[in-house]
């Protein structure tokens, strides 16, 4: 890898004199998000933005907010329990998370835990359906959740606090500032959730036992201007978690779960005439320790150390052609007790290109190549393009070859791990037809994807759980959805649908794959008026086959209300109350784990 290295401080090194050498024509074009190609290079994929006000109605969960306002299906063991991802059929390791343009899945479980990402820490949250690898590498095969953080380089002091309590003595607070000017640009945000979770199991006399969690998040994010063309920005973030393991209602548990997260970067970018360079150096860390016994100090732990350098060359030949280059270099070093000491290295060179032939027609070409240390990874593609039939049709086709690497825990837990496992490799088509009218936005997709390889837990003759190649899967299926806002005089009312159909299969035994439901939808529904507003939010999730049997589908619907109080004053207040399973449902996201009762919070938030 050695060589390689080399070749990347090169070409780095190469590009940054080329921006240097041409003439200064123009100011910093874009400052305020750090994953520009999800923008630039994605004309024929389907990405969806959640703005502020949706965020607003589900401040805390990302599972929430995704579940009710998106077609991802979540595997939930329980409210604040890990939380994963299926989307279009993929699995949660197949799901990439995107931090500020960098892939922050676990390098332990190729996942992310979608409990432990607080949305407050957010500006921006972008959902990209399909397959992702060339431009975000492995596990970026259904889709992909892009997590951005954004700076304002213009005069401004702007502080909130918010508080919040709920049933189950659940407590949030949050404290956030904003501040800047045309050079200097930071924002802050801290998060507070603490919750005894102890919720009812409706249907029996029994009440969730063994469920308390906590966690802390801080993100901290500073941009300054050292010349007219070149800004550097550092990002943080940092995450500290302990919760308790709920039991099934045939088991108790006893256990603890205590991890940590912390996630830094530094970037700096240039923009000189039609030539711009982001280079950056990141540094991941995550640990856990996992207590089977919560009242003694005997536990296992996991931990793994990432430090990436990854450089960003874009140049624009034209107003209708312009070319990027992406190098990655990543090395990993992990250790547990289930697992040993490992690492891994890896290198990626990616170019992509993006022309505009007529007002009409965009394209995108993109290839990638991998090299890692215990693997051959194949040559990746993607070919993107959308064409304007009319001002109110457009049509978006996608096709990509991805990947998953094997993950630390696939190839060396003990017991279980398999040292002879193949990387996961996948084609995928994507057909979309998005309608655009005044006051209705309608979006429609069909895609197909088959995946050779598959990596599956299983249990083996003797109990024990084993991941193994499954010999090939498919998935195919129908995504639809709208969005409408009308206003009359005082009046916005705003309306928001999902659904999905999705059949993914293993091709061996034709069956269904497990916790996929063949149907998913949601609805949500807002009105403001002045200075109040409300919503109702309704999810229905399939039924869902698991190993054995199958799980009952489900209908829960959530509402709320809000008054903001001193409206044009230099402190702002906002007060909101909502309803959490309103019809008080007894459902379970996962199997033999009831998820909460109907229950309440109070939401309070302070601007000055």
């Amino acid at each position: 890898m050695r060589h390689i290295f080399i070749i990347w401080l090169l070409a780095v090194g190469f590009s940054n004199v080329a921006v240097a050498q041409l003439d200064s024509i123009q100011k910093l074009e874009e400052v305020f998000l750090s994953d520009g190609k999800l923008v630039q290079y994605a004309a024929g994929s389907k990405v969806e933005q959640l703005n502020d006000s949706i965020i607003a109605k589900n401040p805390v969960s990302l599972t929430g907010l995704l579940s009710f306002n998106s077609n991802l299906y979540f595997k939930e063991n329980g409210f604040g329990m890990v939380s994963s991802p299926s989307f279009r059929g993929t699995n949660a390791s197949q799901t990439a998370v995107i931090w500020n343009g960098i892939n922050i899945n676990s390098q332990l479980n190729g996942q992310t835990d979608f409990n432990t990402m607080n949305v407050t820490n957010f500006d921006v949250i972008d959902i990209r359906s399909g397959g992702g690898s060339v431009q975000y590498g492995s596990g970026a095969i259904g889709g992909s959740i892009h997590l951005g953080n954004s700076l304002e380089f213009n005069s401004h002091f702007d502080n909130s606090i918010r508080l919040s309590y709920g049933s189950f003595n659940t407590k949030m607070t949050n404290a956030s500032s904003s501040f800047g000017n045309s050079k200097f640009s930071g924002n802050v945000n801290i998060a507070y959730v603490d919750s005894d979770n102890d919720h009812k199991y409706l249907g029996t006399d029994r009440v969730n036992e063994n469920g308390e969690f906590d966690n802390l998040n801080l993100n901290v994010n500073l941009g300054y201007f050292i010349s007219d063309n070149d800004v550097l920005k550092l990002y943080h973030q940092s995450y500290n978690g302990s919760r308790n393991f709920s039991g099934t209602l045939v088991a108790p548990s006893n256990s603890k779960y205590e991890d940590e997260n912390y996630r830094t970067m530094l970037e700096w970018t240039r923009i000189s005439g039609a030539v711009s360079s982001k280079l950056k150096a990141v540094h991941l860390h995550e640990k856990f320790k996992y207590f089977e016994n919560k009242d003694n100090n005997i536990f296992s732990f996991g931990k793994v150390n990432t430090f990436i350098l990854n450089h960003n060359f874009n140049w624009r030949l034209s107003n209708t052609l312009q070319f990027r280059s992406i190098l990655e270099f990543n090395q990993f070093n992990g250790g547990g007790s289930s697992f040993g000491d490992s690492e891994r290295s890896a290198f990626s060179a990616t170019a992509l290109i993006n022309h505009r032939p007529s007002k009409n027609l965009e394209y995108n070409v993109n290839v990638r190549k991998d090299f890692t240390s215990d693997f051959n990874n194949p040559l990746l593609f993607s070919v993107d393009a959308a064409y304007r039939v009319s001002n109110l049709y457009i049509i978006q086709f996608n096709g990509s070859k991805n990947f998953r690497i094997p993950t630390f825990n696939d190839l060396y837990w003990q017991p279980g791990g398999n040292l002879s496992l193949e990387p996961e490799s996948s084609y995928q088509l994507d057909l979309g037809h998005n309608f655009r009218f005044k006051s209705l936005n309608i979006n429609l997709n069909t895609y197909y994807i088959t995946t050779k390889d598959l990596i599956q837990w299983r249990p083996d003759n003797t109990g024990v759980w084993q991941p193994i190649n499954v010999a090939k899967s498919h998935s195919y299926g129908v995504e639809l959805e709208g969005q409408s806002t009308l206003k009359f005089r005082n009046h916005t009312f705003t309306f928001s649908g999902h659904y999905s159909y999705t059949v993914s299969e293993n091709l061996e035994t034709n069956k269904q794959l497990i916790y996929v439901p063949f149907h998913k939808g949601n609805l949500s529904m807002a009105h403001s008026f002045k200075s109040f507003s409300m919503f109702y939010q309704q999810l229905f999730n399939g039924e869902v086959f698991i190993i054995g049997n199958d799980l009952d589908g489900f209908n829960v619907a959530n509402i709320g209300m809000g008054y903001e109080l001193n409206k044009k004053g230099k402190v702002g207040y906002n007060v909101n109350f909502r309803v959490n399973n309103l019809y008080n449902k007894n459902y379970q996201n996962v199997a033999l784990r009831p998820m909460p009762n109907r229950n309440y919070q109070i939401l309070t938030t302070i601007k000055f």
